[in-house]
């Protein structure tokens, strides 16, 4: 059995724990350090860190070391990881001077951890941030769009609905003594509720003409139209029935 180097009393007992199971592993196994290092794939003089303690073995090298050994990895990553949280390099340590990455060592250094661990962390923190603020900002539009459901959006100016020029002008014009409004000539024909065309518009004109308004001038002869052509026939002593027929028309034309 290899006589090891005394612990110092000061180290870390989460690395002394370590450091004494590797020992013990490389005790068991019956191999010296270079038999060591040429089964592991890692340099005599690395063994020689990580066994007396100035160094922090990588992962790798523990795996290769249970491998030679016939050992589960699992507990020796385990006992590193606690190690790796008591591995102090500050200049009380005796380790401090010595605690010197090796090229196997630097991917794995608690300084590149901790920077990776600094980044992720960094990283986190901005999703965080950048989803609160989004939030955030989705709440104020859902509020500011709750807030006035029965408020109306009022414009500088209202909006006039848009009018359709007459199909129908009312030309006004006295011909051979009767009336005429340039859409129709016509004195004999019936017109009633329902009825379409320049017949009706006709008629129309010459309601306004007499001063009494049969709505739009739109060649529909509709409830507007036939209360107009009631108000005429009272007026003028015809029988009120609300259609246009001859005796209204010969009236109309005056």
């Amino acid at each position: 059995m290899s006589r090891w180097k005394v612990l110092p009393e000061e180290l870390d007992p989460r690395v002394r724990q370590l450091v004494v199971r590797l020992r013990r592993l490389k005790d068991h196994s019956g191999l010296s350090i270079r038999q060591l290092a040429a089964r592991t794939g890692y340099s005599p003089k690395s063994w020689e860190r990580y066994l007396g303690a100035r160094a922090l073995p990588p992962a790798e090298a523990l795996e290769a070391l249970a491998r030679v050994c016939g050992e589960d990895p699992t507990r020796l990553l385990a006992l590193r990881e606690v190690a790796a949280e008591g591995w102090q390099t500050t200049p009380e340590h005796p380790l401090a001077s010595s605690h010197l990455p090796s090229p196997e060592q630097s991917s794995h250094s608690p300084e590149r951890r901790a920077l990776r661990i600094a980044l992720v962390a960094g990283a986190v923190t901005l999703v965080l941030a950048v989803s609160s603020a989004v939030l955030v900002t989705v709440r104020i539009m859902n509020n500011n769009t709750a807030g006035s459901p029965t408020t109306p959006t009022r414009s500088s100016a209202p909006l006039a609905e848009p009018t359709a020029a007459s199909p129908y002008p009312c030309r006004l014009a006295r011909i051979d003594g009767h009336w005429y409004a340039g859409n129709s000539r016509t004195q004999q024909e019936n017109l009633a509720v329902g009825n379409t065309g320049p017949d009706v518009a006709e008629a129309q004109c010459l309601l306004r003409r007499a001063g009494i308004s049969p709505g739009g001038i739109d060649g529909i002869f509709g409830p507007l139209t036939e209360h107009a052509v009631k108000q005429f026939q009272k007026r003028s002593g015809l029988v009120v029935d609300g259609m246009v027929g001859p005796h209204t028309w010969k009236a109309l034309r005056g």
